[in-house]
C-alpha cells in the first residue's frame, strides 16, 4: 500500500512531534545542517518508510529549526530523520552522515524493533537499524489521581528497578518487567511502610550498550544507565511501545502510586548518553548537534572528553544544553507528574565548556529556579567519574545529595572498625559538618547502606571481597573498596552461628540507617535479604541474580517485619525527622536537650577514645506527647550493662534489641512492657531502642 501525505511548510516551535486535529507538525534542531528529510514509517515492523519528505533550506527552515506539518497524518506513525551536513569531525567536530537515520531527541515515544548497535556504530552501514520514534496523543486522563506533594521531610525513599521489581517467576504478576507489573506490586510497597520510590532509569536506553566480552556471554545493559530518548520512556517496561503508548504506561503507574500515596522520585541520567565515544553508534544528537551537544577534545574533536567513564560528556552548561534539560525536567513533572529527581553522576553539572570545574555552573541554578521545579526535590550523586567529589558543596542552595561519607562510616563502624564515634555521631545527627553551611538543613542528606551500586545488604555482611565473575570481565569491574565483613566464612555456609551474626549485622546496619536524622533510602530487597552472590556490579545481570525474588517474604518474613515496624517507629517520631540539626540546645517547654550523647557511662562519651566502638544517645521528644528515645549502639564483642537516663513522670519501655528472635526483636508500641529497673544489658554487636512515655 502506498500512502502519502499532503504537505505545508510547519513552525518551528515547539520541537518535536506535535499532534493536533489537521495533523503532525515536525521540528528538529540542527544549526549546521544544509538539508533535512523525515522518513514517516506506517507501523514499528514496516521495513521500507512509506513516505520520505525532503525539507527545503527556504520554506522549512526558521533560524537553526528544520520543521514541515504533514495534513491528517495519525498518531502511532512511527518516523526518523535522515540529515544532511559537513562531516568534518577533527576541526569542527560536525558528523553528519545522511546514511544514518536518526531519531527525534523530543521525542515522546520510541521503538526499537529494529535497533542494532553495531550496525548502527559502522558510518558506512546504510540498513535501517536505527531506533525510530512514534507519534503520540498527549490525551492523557488524569481524572482520579489524588495529587502528591510531599518532599523530602519526613521521606523514606526506596530505590527499585522497574523491570527486576517484578521479572522473577515468583512475582506472579500479569506483565513482568513492567509498569504495569510495578502497579500489581504496590499493596507491597504500601505495607512496607516507604513514602516513595527511587527508580532506576526509565527513559529510554540502550541496552545493548554493553562491551562486546560482556555480550557474548548473552548479557545486556539492565540498569539503563545510558539514556538515548530523555522524553520517552523506556519501550522494554511498556507492554506495546511499538503502540507509542510510552507516556501512557507510565502515567498509569504514576497515577496508581500516587493514589496508594506514594511519591515517584526518578533517576535521571544527563551527564553522558547511549551513544558513547567516538567508535559509538550515531542515534541522534550525534547526527544532529555533536558539536553542541558533547564535551569534545579541543586537539582532536573526533574524540570525545570522558568525565563519566561512559564514553563521552554531555556539555551541560551550553544555553541550548541547558534549556533541554530543564525543558525535559519540566515535561517530566507537568506532564507525567514526576515528584523528584535523583541525578546521576551530577558534578558533571558544574563542568563548565571548557570541562573545568564552575563555582556558578548555569545548569544546577537554573533548575532551582525553574517555577515549574521549585518545589521538587533534586538529589545530586555529588561526584563524576574523574575525580570531582563535591559532597557537602554541590552548588546551589535546596540540593539534597547522596551521602556518600554517611554510608562509608557506618559501613565501618558496624563491622567493627575502632575510633569511628565522633564520626558515627555526625551521621546520626544529621552530617552538620557537611550542610550546615548556608543555612542547609539534614534533609540535604540522602542516607544509605546500600544501593543499586556495590553490595546488597545481605551481601555486605556475608562477602568481604565482590565475586563479579559472572560479568565476563575477570573480576575487574566493580568497586573494590567495599567496607564489609562476612562474620566468618565467605558467601555461602551452613554455619548457624555465622548466619545469626549476619542477620544480625544486617538488623545493625538497617536499624542505624532509619534511626539517624536526614532522608533514609533503602534499596529494594534488602527487606528481605536479598542476595547477588557477592557480585557488586550487576549493571549487565538482566535474571535471577539481580531481579526481586518473592519468594523470600516468606522465607526471611523476619526480617521483613523487622524493617516494616522500624520504618513505623520513624514515621511515628517527629524527633527523627527534624528540619534543625541537633545541637543540645534545651528543646521548648520540656527543659531536656534535644540530644544528650553517653559513652559507657552516661554524659560520656567517649569522643577519645580510639579503640571505642560504642554510643548512646538520648532524643528528646519534640512536646509532651511525643516520646523520649534512648538508642545505643554497641559495636564491639563486650556486653554491657548499660544505665538509662531517668526522665521525671516517664518511664522506659523496650522497642528494639537486635540481638533478640524475631518478634521480640521488635516491638510495636502496643506490644511493649516497661521496663524495671534503671539499666540494661547490652550484648555486643547490637542495637537497643527504648521509648520513654508516662
Amino acid at each position: 500500500m502506498t500512502l502519502s501525505y499532503k504537505l505545508s511548510n510547519g513552525s518551528y516551535f515547539p520541537p518535536g512531534a506535535t499532534v493536533s486535529n489537521a495533523g503532525v507538525n515536525f521540528s528538529i534542531f540542527s544549526r549546521h545542517a544544509s538539508g533535512a528529510e523525515l522518513l514517516l514509517y506506517e507501523a514499528a515492523g514496516s521495513p521500507e518508510p512509506f513516505q520520505v519528505i525532503s525539507l527545503s533550506p527556504k520554506t522549512n527552515r526558521s533560524f537553526f529549526f528544520w520543521h514541515v506539518f504533514v495534513e491528517a497524518l495519525p498518531a502511532g506513525t512511527h518516523y526518523t530523520w535522515r540529515m544532511f551536513g559537513p562531516n568534518d569531525m577533527a576541526s569542527t567536530g560536525r558528523r553528519f552522515n545522511a546514511k544514518k537515520e536518526l531519531i527525534d531527541p523530543w521525542a515522546m515515544a520510541v521503538s526499537d524493533v529494529f535497533w542494532n548497535r553495531r550496525r548502527a556504530s559502522d558510518p558506512d552501514d546504510e540498513s535501517r537499524s536505527s531506533y525510530r520514534a512514534v507519534v503520540a496523543k498527549s490525551d492523557y486522563i488524569w481524572a482520579g489521581e489524588r495529587p502528591w506533594k510531599l518532599g523530602l521531610e519526613g521521606a523514606v525513599i526506596y530505590e527499585l528497578h522497574v523491570g527486576g521489581f517484578t521479572r522473577h517467576p515468583s512475582a506472579g504478576v500479569g506483565h513482568p518487567g513492567t509498569f504495569a507489573g510495578l502497579i500489581d506490586k504496590i499493596p507491597y510497597l504500601q505495607e512496607l511502610g516507604i513514602t516513595h520510590v527511587e527508580l532506576l532509569p526509565v527513559m529510554a536506553f540502550d541496552e545493548q550498550f554493553v562491551p562486546d566480552n560482556v555480550s557474548a556471554r548473552g548479557l545486556k545493559n539492565y540498569w539503563g544507565y545510558n539514556t538515548h530518548s530523555f522524553f520517552s520512556s523506556h519501550p522494554g517496561y511498556c507492554i506495546n511501545p511499538e503502540l507509542g503508548s510510552n507516556a501512557h504506561e507510565f502515567k498509569d503507574m504514576v497515577k496508581a502510586l500516587h493514589n496508594a500515596g506514594i511519591g515517584v522520585i526518578l533517576d535521571v541520567v544527563f551527564n553522558h548518553t547511549a551513544e558513547g565515544g567516538h567508535n559509538g553508534p550515531m542515534i541522534n544528537f550525534k547526527g544532529f548537534i555533536n558539536e553542541i551537544f558533547y564535551h569534545l577534545d579541543p586537539h582532536n574533536r573526533i574524540y570525545y572528553r570522558d568525565y563519566t567513564g561512559c564514553g563521552n560528556t554531555v556539555n551541560c552548561n551550553h544555553p541550548l544544553v541547558t534549556q533541554f534539560i530543564v525543558y525535559c525536567l519540566e515535561y517530566w513533572v507537568e506532564k507525567m507528574h514526576v515528584d523528584g529527581f535523583r541525578f546521576d553522576l551530577a558534578s558533571v553539572f558544574t563542568r563548565g565548556e571548557d570541562g573545568t570545574p564552575q563555582a556558578n555552573p548555569s545548569l544546577p541554578w537554573r533548575i532551582e529556579f525553574s517555577t515549574a521545579l521549585n518545589e521538587v526535590p533534586m538529589i545530586a550523586e555529588a561526584w563524576d567519574a574523574s575525580g570531582l567529589y563535591q559532597v557537602g558543596s554541590f552548588p546551589g542552595m535546596r540540593w539534597a545529595e547522596w551521602n556518600g561519607r554517611y554510608r562509608d562510616v557506618i559501613r565501618r563502624f558496624v563491622r567493627g572498625d575502632p575510633g569511628l564515634i565522633g564520626q558515627v555521631a555526625s551521621c546520626i545527627a544529621g552530617s552538620s559538618d557537611l550542610y550546615a553551611d548556608e543555612d542547609r538543613l539534614p534533609l540535604h542528606s540522602i542516607n544509605f547502606i546500600s544501593c543499586h551500586d556495590g553490595f546488597t545488604l545481605y551481601d555486605l555482611v556475608s562477602y568481604n571481597g565482590k565475586h563479579n565473575e559472572a560479568n565476563g570481565e575477570n573480576n575487574r569491574d566493580g568497586s573494590d573498596n567495599n567496607l564489609s565483613w562476612n562474620c566468618g566464612a565467605e558467601g555461602e555456609t551452613d554455619n548457624a552461628e555465622v548466619l545469626a551474626l549476619r542477620r544480625r549485622q544486617s538488623k545493625n546496619l538497617i536499624s542505624i540507617l532509619l534511626l539517624s536524622q536526614g532522608v533514609p533510602m533503602l534499596l529494594s530487597g534488602d527487606e528481605v535479604l536479598h542476595t547477588q552472590k557477592g557480585n557488586n556490579n550487576g549493571w549487565c545481570q538482566d535474571n535471577e541474580l539481580s531481579w526481586f525474588d518473592w519468594s523470600l517474604i516468606e522465607k526471611n518474613r523476619d526480617m521483613l517485619r523487622f524493617v516494616k515496624e522500624l520504618i513505623a517507629l520513624r514515621r511515628r517520631h517527629p524527633n527523627l525527622n527534624r528540619r534543625e540539626f541537633l545541637s543540645g540546645e534545651q528543646v521548648s517547654g520540656r527543659g531536656l536537650p534535644d540530644i544528650a550523647w553517653h559513652g559507657y557511662r552516661l554524659d560520656e562519651p567517649l569522643w577519645f577514645d580510639f579503640s571505642a566502638q560504642y554510643l548512646a544517645y538520648t532524643l528528646a521528644g519534640l512536646s509532651d506527647g511525643e516520646e523520649d528515645l534512648h538508642v545505643i549502639l554497641n559495636m564491639s564483642e563486650r556486653t554491657v550493662e548499660a544505665s538509662l537516663p531517668e526522665i521525671p513522670g516517664r518511664q522506659w519501655h523496650l522497642a528494639l534489641d537486635t540481638s533478640r528472635i524475631g518478634p521480640d526483636d521488635i516491638m510495636p508500641r502496643n506490644q511493649q512492657k516497661a521496663l524495671e529497673g534503671t539499666s540494661y544489658q547490652i550484648s555486643g554487636r547490637m542495637v537497643a531502642v527504648f521509648e520513654a512515655r508516662r
